[in-house]
Order: structure tokens, then sequence, then C-alpha cells
């Protein structure tokens, strides 16, 4: 079928389920989705998927190019007219128009309906799937951020023939039949529909001498490894896009994109919220009623030194500012320091002795609320 007559019969807005006035990112961001969706290594058993996949790339190839959907819309909008371009008359003659005195309207009709004629190629460039990998991490190094790699098993380039498709020695030769552009024209009448050329299938060349490891294909199923920069102060869950790191496309088309969802193991004593550390520390009965300095841990693998005050209570946070997560072009957060008071399970007799003393000389710190509670 011509690319020009399927426009007329294929509403590729509705295809990729998006409005007609929808902006070029919303395009890409849900082709991208439907292409994880349907691509045929997610659904090696669903045959109308892999159909369905390749209707989507070819709805996306046109919305994605700003003149071809330009056309696109054009030819849409002319529907009821150009409906009759190739239908028959008595004696075959079919219907023509003289768009010699239609103006502008003459322009559009000249480059669209004879687009076959003067512009090369009818292959759909189809942009590679994204792809998503799985990347754990422990919390110090989401905190402090490092340069890693990730292992991916799937779609690549085929490193025998390089992604041509041709054997190592031999190169693809242009097909005589549409002498490269990749389509031929269908005449019908005045005007002229380009269609994929069937002997070369669309891609202008021919592989005379397929490559033996993909087969022609240009793409092989194998591992590989993609260095992946982690930046500091990244979330549980997060997920980090790399441009290009996807599926290859085929015939020219763009790669896809490779988003790392990043998992990240809790620590033994740190925690967070939001850019802030935090961190319980003991502190003895004598700290919690004298005072002084008590000693904290880091993220930054030192300490700092925190003064209490005399009669801290247990569960007191206290904040040290810019010690927590410093995240990239942002300011650090700070550490916030709980502290818990530990009460001795062994005393000595002397300890006792003292302990005893001093409750002796206590008030009692429920007489209110005993008193509060009866009123």
């Amino acid at each position: 079928m011509a690319a020009e007559r399927e426009w007329l019969e294929k509403d590729y807005y509705k295809i990729l389920g998006v409005a007609k006035d929808a902006a070029a990112k919303e395009i890409t961001k849900t082709y991208r989705k439907l292409a994880r969706e349907l691509h045929p290594d997610a659904n090696p058993d669903d045959p109308s998927a892999e159909e369905r996949y390749k209707e989507v790339s070819s709805a996306y190839a046109v919305l994605s190019d700003e003149a071809k959907r330009k056309e696109y819309d054009e030819v849409r909008r002319l529907g009821p007219m150009a409906g009759g371009f190739g239908g028959g008359m008595p004696g075959g003659g079919g219907v023509r128009f003289d768009t010699s005195n239609l103006g502008d309207l003459g322009d559009l009709f000249g480059s669209v309906f004879n687009r076959g004629r003067t512009r090369g190629g009818a292959t759909h460039a189809t942009p590679g799937a994204d792809i998503e990998a799985d990347l754990h991490l422990s919390f110090l190094d989401s905190v402090q951020g490092l340069t890693t790699k990730v292992h991916l098993t799937g779609q690549a380039t085929c490193q025998t023939c390089s992604g041509s498709g041709a054997a190592p020695g031999t190169s693809p030769v242009t097909c005589n039949a549409c002498h490269g552009r990749g389509a031929v024209d269908d005449d019908q009448g005045f005007f002229s529909f380009s269609r994929p050329c069937p002997q070369c299938g669309g891609r202008g060349q021919i592989i005379e001498s397929p490559c033996g490891n993909c087969g022609g294909v240009g793409l092989e199923h194998r591992a590989r490894e993609i260095k992946v920069r982690i930046p500091a102060g990244v979330n549980d869950g997060q997920r980090i896009r790399l441009r290009g790191k996807g599926e290859p496309g085929r015939y020219g088309g763009p790669r896809g994109d490779l988003y790392v969802r990043v998992h990240v193991a809790k620590h033994k004593i740190f925690g967070r919220k939001k850019n802030n550390v935090t961190v319980t520390v003991p502190i003895t009965f004598a700290e919690a009623a004298l005072g002084g300095p008590i000693t904290v841990p880091t993220v930054d693998g030192d300490t700092v030194t925190l003064k209490i005050p005399a009669g801290t209570p247990s569960g007191k946070t206290f904040r040290v500012k810019g010690r927590g997560v410093t995240p990239s072009g942002k300011p650090a957060g700070s550490l916030l320091v709980t502290v818990a008071g530990v009460v001795p399970t062994d005393l000595s007799d002397e300890q006792r002795a003292a302990v005893e003393q001093l409750a002796a000389n206590d008030v009692d710190p429920r007489t209110a609320l005993v008193g509060e509670a009866g009123s």
C-alpha cells in the first residue's frame, strides 16, 4: 500500500491514542510506552502484538517528523477530495485535476501527492525500543554517588557485520528496482503515490551475501555492559534515563533509551528523610543529666562532635547542618541526631547505692499528671 494512500485510510493519532493537537513530547512519550508493551521480545507468543507494534511504529514515524506530520494532516483534511484520486471512471479514466489554477492548493497537491517522485526513500526508520534495568546500591553509594555498570541481555548491533547485515568483506548494493530510493511510484492518472519497493522491502539496498551471524538483519541477541554514572543523592525507586543506550533502531532509526531503576539497601545505623540523614546515638544517664560532648558518625566516613546540654531527655533530636545528602547542584541536607538514653542493667553495689541516694532526693515527676487526671 502506498504511504500516502495509507494516510487517507489510517488515523495515526487514534493508533497512538493521542489528540490531534498533541505536543511532540507527548507523542514520543506515548509511543515509547506502547513500544515497550508491544515489542516482540516482550510478547513472543502473541503475533497480534507484533502487528500492533509495526502499526504503532509506522504512526510514530510520520507523527514524529514535523514535515511529514504537516503533510499527513493536510491529506486527512482533504480526505473527501483525495478519496477519489484512485477511483475509477467509466472507461478507466480516473479522476483528474488541473492544479495549475489552484494557487497554493496546487502547490499542496504537487508536494503531497507527487511525494514519491520528488523525495527519496519510503523506508520507515523505526526507533529502537526503550529498555529498563535494575541496579542495586548500598545506602552509602546512593548518598555519595558512583560510576558503575549495568549488565543487559537483548537486541544489540551485530558485532560481526557492524549492523550492515552484509557478510564481512561485502557490502549492501543499491537496489536496481528503486535505484536506492526504497520506494517505487504507483501512477494513478495525474497523481503518483509512492509505495515501498517490493524488491528491497523499502530499504533501498539489497544484501547479496547476508551476515552469517545475524542473517542480514544487522542485530543480534547478546549480553552487553553499559557504564552508568549515578549522581549523589539518588533515591530508592528513582529512574535514571540514559539517552541512546536502549535497543538499536532499524533502517537508520535512532536507538531507544535505557531507564535504570535504582534500589537502595537499608543501612544498619543511617536512615534518610529527603536530603537529611538520620542516626540514633545512645547516651549514658550521666551524659543526659550532666551534658557534654558526644561523638557522632557521619555518612562521609568521619565523625562530628556534638555538645548536648545538661538535662537532655531521651528521644531529643539535634541538627548538624551540611552533613546530610548533597545532591548535585543543590544545598546539602543535615545530619539529624536523635539521642537515646541507655539504662544500665548490671549495677555494682557502689553504683546501686549512688542511684538509691539520688532517688531519695528525687521529686516525683508524676505528681502533676495524677492531679490533672482527676480534674
